[in-house]
């Protein structure tokens, strides 16, 4: 379920943003106000796109709300982040059902595992499509989150050398195994021949229809004591049946209660002469435990959401160590409890049941929908018929299910009609197994093209990512960043000197202002240009070479006067910090190109080259920002001193300031590093430039003891 169901899912790691619930409350009141012509749903796809007129009417409301920037037209650039959170919400209240993909509890919206019917607490969806599925429950909303990292599960479990794993289901998928993983699949001969009989598919023409025969079906089991278990898709699905069942006169069994649960197996008859039933689904996800271990006892019935990945045999005669737990609970040591002689008693009325549920035929396994894949049909099928034993499974369909209904013939309904298929009546026949499994095979080789495509888009950025994290390892792993720092600062001023200096140029030719503009930018140097424009036979490299000796003689006064380890520390710090910022930034961007990528398609040109070229450029540009930012950091980094505690309290010790290379804005505060000073007065001659703690107190409107020629207050005493 990991390797094949979850691949389709990209694993993120992700920090909350803002708070907007407002704005999520505002856009959810608008979609009940939508008719079935504002929207198209296709279900096939998982996707709903708005109309023309569905676009008018949600521009007009918002419009009126004041939530519209510009001109007040929904696709401005300026209300692009509108579009999204308005498709989120629509793809919220109409894709998403609650009992289905999600369950609200505890104030919280939690996400099922669509494969194992289990609740994935801690998982949320991510580009608002939580906070839209918050606002429609009317549940407290959670920040939105932001991606820090993400790596698809294919290159993930890639990155291992060794892979393998064991499955009952695996055969289904062997081409996928061998093509992505590059595993081979080995089927294993079963310890003892399978005796389970697997009957053809009932398929009626209504769900009401469907659930009657199922009724019946479990009615005859429970006379005859054999144990059901009963599979659905959906807590949905599997509550209606539940619903059903109570119209009857059945009851839902609470195994919470250990004294329901023990007067109910206190005899040997006690399941079979009592119409009850249990649910596991996510709702009762507690209880999985009891719930399964006696659901092989006669009689019993179990309705059941997706039995993958549970990883739990159904005994026949139920689970003794099960019991005398529950039973015997008023003893805490397991010795002693095994020894008490109610535990040998158990283990005897189970024996007994067991025989009994051998000679009522084994686990009858009821399947009441066909599931998407194949493989979850044969885990729910393989419950029955352990090690040998005797076994029966049987699914029962309607033409209402999702599978017929979406993916099945439309034709089929009008054709058994025209048969004169009667109310309550249903057709078996091996055609109709062959039918369903083709429309099974055509949605696994939707979802394995979608898992490929995944993969093979996650290929372009999985290069990139193993590029950045092995130059952080580097990173943490050295004490000493000089040399790649001075080397990104060389690099800064070759690309600066090249885009304003063409090559072999005239100097009338050189853009000395933007060069100028520029080094005074991120270099925060005021080296002479214009002068040096004027010199005769004046070339680009001498240019180079003089403002590099400049940046690099400002660098050496700065690792002088503040001493080499706190320089070093403050290198390492600045590189980590803007690395990690500047790639979240990237996977953000690289996530917006990838969901409008497909476009390039209309233009007739394949959309992953387009994106490979595009993520390259990308990728490019992130390592010219992140020279650019590192090297204007560190040349506008300063190491003040401490105040006394008494002017200032908490001044942090650690800032800096990351400068925008465009604009020249401080984005970011890294790297002051403070040192501690006298207060008393210091003879001027005494100081040490390189030295603060030897500067004692000194005026504000003093020059500073650096010898940088700025008064203090614009120096190192600017924080002071």
């Amino acid at each position: 379920s990991i390797l094949i169901d979850e691949a389709r899912t990209p694993l993120i790691i992700s920090g909350p943003l803002d708070d907007r619930s407002e704005f999520y409350n505002t856009i959810d009141a608008f979609i009940p106000k939508l008719d079935a012509s504002d929207f198209e749903v296709d279900e096939k796809q998982r996707a709903v796109t708005m109309t023309e007129a569905g676009m008018e009417k949600m521009e007009t409301m918002l419009r009126d709300a004041g939530q519209l920037k510009g001109s007040g037209s929904l696709y401005d650039v300026e209300n692009v982040s509108v579009v999204h959170h308005v498709n989120q919400a629509l793809r919220a209240h109409k894709l998403f059902q609650r009992d289905k993909d999600y369950i609200v509890r505890n104030g919280e919206v939690v996400i099922i595992d669509e494969f194992t019917g289990r609740m994935m607490p801690g998982r949320r969806y991510s580009e608002g499509l939580h906070q839209a599925l918050e606002a429609k429950e009317r549940q407290p909303i959670q920040p939105e989150n932001q991606t820090l990292a993400s790596i698809t599960f294919q290159n993930y479990f890639r990155m291992y050398e060794k892979l393998a794993g064991m499955t009952g289901t695996a055969l289904t998928e062997a081409d996928e195994f061998m093509d992505i993983y590059g595993l081979e699949v080995l089927e294993i001969p079963t310890n003892l021949p399978v005796a389970r009989i697997d009957d053809d598919d009932e398929v009626y023409r209504t769900n009401a229809e469907k659930h009657h025969a199922v009724i019946e079906l479990i009615e005859d089991c429970k006379k005859r004591g054999q144990p059901v278990l009963v599979g659905t898709t959906s807590i949905e699905k599997s509550e209606q049946l539940a619903e059903a069942l109570k119209a009857k006169g059945w009851e839902q069994h609470d195994f919470s209660d250990p004294n329901a649960f023990a007067k109910l197996y206190s005899g040997d008859e006690g399941a079979t002469r009592t119409k009850v039933f249990a649910i596991l689904n996510a709702r009762y996800h507690e209880q999985e435990a009891f719930i399964v271990s006696q659901a092989g006892v006669p009689g019993a019935v179990t309705i059941a959401t997706n039995m993958a990945g549970r990883g739990t045999d159904i005994q026949l005669g139920g689970s003794a160590d099960m019991r005398i737990r529950q039973e015997i609970a008023d003893i805490a040591d397991w010795g002693e409890r095994d020894r008490d002689p109610r535990a040998a008693a158990i283990r005897e009325q189970v024996a007994r049941l067991k025989e009994k549920a051998l000679a009522a035929g084994g686990l009858f396994v009821l399947g009441t929908e066909r599931h998407e894949s194949r493989r979850i049909d044969n885990q729910l099928r393989g419950r029955s018929g352990r090690q040998g034993d005797p076994g029966h499974s049987k699914f029962f369909l309607s033409l209402e299910d999702d599978l017929m209904r979406i993916f099945g013939s439309g034709k089929l309904d009008g054709m058994l009609q025209k048969l004169g298929l009667k109310e309550g009546e249903a057709i078996i026949h091996p055609w109709i197994n062959k039918a369903l499994e083709k429309a099974q095979q055509k949605v696994e080789a939707r979802n394995f093209d979608a898992r490929k495509n995944v993969l093979k888009f996650d290929d372009v950025s999985n290069d990139q990512r193993k590029v950045i994290f092995e130059q952080r390892l580097e990173l943490m792993r050295d004490d000493n960043a000089e040399q790649t720092v001075t080397d990104m600062r060389h690099e800064v001023i070759d690309q600066l000197v090249s885009k304003h200096i063409p090559e072999n140029a005239y100097p009338e030719q050189w853009d000395v202002a933007g060069l100028d503009k520029a080094v005074r930018e991120i270099l925060t140097i005021d080296p002479p240009v214009y002068d040096w424009a004027k010199e005769e036979g004046i070339a680009d490299e001498e240019v180079r070479e003089r403002i590099t000796k400049q940046a690099d003689e400002w660098m050496a006064r700065k690792a002088a006067q503040y001493g080499p380890d706190v320089m070093r520390y403050v290198e390492k710090s600045i590189l980590l910090q803007t690395l990690d910022h500047l790639w979240r930034e990237h996977i953000i961007m690289l996530e917006h190109l990838r969901q409008v990528i497909g476009l390039r398609g209309y233009g007739q040109r394949d959309p992953l080259n387009e994106y490979k070229a595009e993520a390259f450029a990308l990728f490019e540009n992130l390592v010219l920002r992140m020279r650019e930012a590192v090297t204007a950091q560190l040349m506008r980094v300063e190491v003040v001193q401490r105040p006394p505690e008494d002017e200032v309290q908490e001044l942090p010790y650690m800032e800096a300031h990351k400068i925008d290379p465009t604009t020249g804005e401080d984005e970011m505060a890294i790297a002051r590093v403070s040192l501690g000073a006298s207060d008393e007065a210091v003879d001027p001659a005494a100081r040490n430039p390189k030295d603060p703690s030897t500067w004692g107190k000194v005026g504000r409107n003093e020059s500073c003891p650096c010898g940088s020629g700025k008064k203090y207050k614009h120096c190192h005493g600017r924080y002071a």
